[in-house]
Formats: structure tokens, sequence, C-alpha cells
């Protein structure tokens, strides 16, 4: 019995060991230090459904909004991929904009990194290489990664009104459609507002889940936590969830974003 106590002692003591590393908050990454002049402005479209005129007008204060050619965006996250288990992590984004992007993931154990995952997405083709040689492709894949695409600009909103290919279309107070170009057609997100602050809450498409996927899940992206980066009010915090699970499987904080800087090497590195 003594010896059954000892082992039960020990498994608890390391499962608590393993739960508390799962507990602690990486580093944020390095700079990315690359610099890059101020962004030049362009007037705010008319014609804009009115719950997005007045969204872009909180955004930018005002009716000039930057142009965006590139960007770097950096943070931290919580994963959780399988299990529901939290795995912390820090990323950054490479974005060519409204063309390509590479997410770089670090995920950690007591702050340090135990694993390393890519996905890029270039030439309208997506490819996801994640840790234990796990890696996913292909038609579902590319459409699931052209949305990633595009909502990730909740933290760079301009882009969905400077990129003549984009277009809003008017629902009621609170939403409007956003569409944005895939491949020779398009797809389309419903952006939901808050009726209050006038804030963009939600972003929900159609989304497949993997390569393996038969039909397309409600896919939700929520924006909350907004504060001050880079002179503009954004939410530095991007909850996702597919709608059959109900709850998020990742959450995205946002540090740090540069804008116009030279991507095109990072862009491809580890690529496979």
């Amino acid at each position: 019995m003594k010896i059954i106590l000892v082992i039960i002692a020990v498994v608890a003591a390391l499962l608590f060991l393993g739960w508390l590393g799962f507990r602690i908050k990486p580093q944020p990454l390095p700079a990315f230090g690359s610099e890059a002049p101020a962004p030049k402005t362009v007037q705010l479209p008319a014609g804009l459904p009115a719950p997005v005129e007045r969204y872009f007008r909180q955004v930018y204060g005002g009716d000039q909004v930057p142009v965006i050619d590139s960007a770097v965006i950096s943070g931290r996250a919580t994963m959780s991929p399988v299990g529901g288990l939290k795995i912390p992590a820090r990323f950054r984004f490479y974005h060519q904009a409204g063309q390509d992007y590479r997410h770089y993931f670090e995920m950690t154990w007591f702050g340090q990194k135990f694993g390393v995952g890519n996905e890029h997405y270039l030439d309208g083709m997506s490819r996801l290489s994640l840790p234990m040689g796990l890696s996913d492709q292909g038609p579902q894949v590319d459409q699931a990664a052209n949305l990633s695409l595009w909502a990730e600009y909740a933290w760079l909103p301009s882009l969905w009104v400077t990129d003549p290919r984009v277009r809003w279309e008017a629902v009621d107070d609170e939403t409007a459609l956003l569409v944005v170009p895939f491949g020779d057609g398009e797809q389309t997100f419903v952006a939901h507002f808050d009726p209050e602050s006038g804030r963009l809450r939600l972003l929900e498409s159609m989304r497949y889940k993997d390569s393996k996927s038969a039909a397309k899940t409600l896919w939700i992206n929520e924006s909350s936590n907004w504060t001050d980066i880079g002179g503009y009010q954004i939410p530095a915090t991007g909850a996702v969830t597919w709608f059959d699970q109900g709850k998020p499987w990742a959450v995205f904080t946002v540090e740090d974003i540069e804008v116009n800087v030279d991507v095109s090497q990072a862009i491809r590195e580890g690529r496979q």
C-alpha cells in the first residue's frame, strides 16, 4: 500500500508540474527590427454602410486611413489544439497585404520553446507544418487560409477599404457583409458591430477545418480588449471559435504591429 501511495504522489506531482509549466507565459519575441516611414493616408471611401463608416471613423479618428502594403504582427497566445489543454505560445504573423502570409508560432512550457509551427499562404496555396511532423494542405486548407488572411485585418482594418477588390454590403444598423477576393471568386464575412460602442465585435464565416473536411463549419472571430497600437484604436485580443465547439480554441493578444516593412524574405522562411 505504501508503494502505491508513493506512486500516486509522484504521478500527482508530475501532473501538477506539467500543469504549472503551461500556466507560465513566455517572453515576447524579439522585435522584428525593420524600419519604415509612416504610412501615407487616403480618404475613407464614400457610401459605406452606416455601422462600417462609424467603426472606421472611431478607429482612425476621422476620414483618413493608412495605406498598408505589408505588416508584421507579434504577440502572445493560448492555443488548445487537442483535449482542451491550453498551451501558451508566442507568435509572429508576416503579411503581404491582401496576398500572402506566414504564421510563425512557438509553443512553450515554463516559458521555454518546445515546439514550432509554420503556416504559409503563398500564391493562393497554403501549407501547415506543425511539431511531430504534422502537416496539412489542399483546396480546403487554401479556402481556410484565405479567410484567415482577411480576418486578421481586424488588426489592420484600413485594408478592408483600401483594397479595391473588397466591398461592404449593408444589412442593418449593427451588421454588414464584408466580401473579399478568393482566387477567381469571393468569400463573405458577416460583421457584427456593438450597438453602443460601434466597435467591431464579431466576424463570422463558413470555413473548412482541414483537408479532410467534407463540409464547412461556422467560424467565429471575436474582437476585444481595444487599445492603442501604432496610434490607432484596435482590438488587441482576437478569440477564434468553431461553432460546434462552443468556446475559443485559440486566443491571440497582439502586442506590436510594424507596417510597410520588408517581409519578402521572412514570409517564406520555414517553408517545407
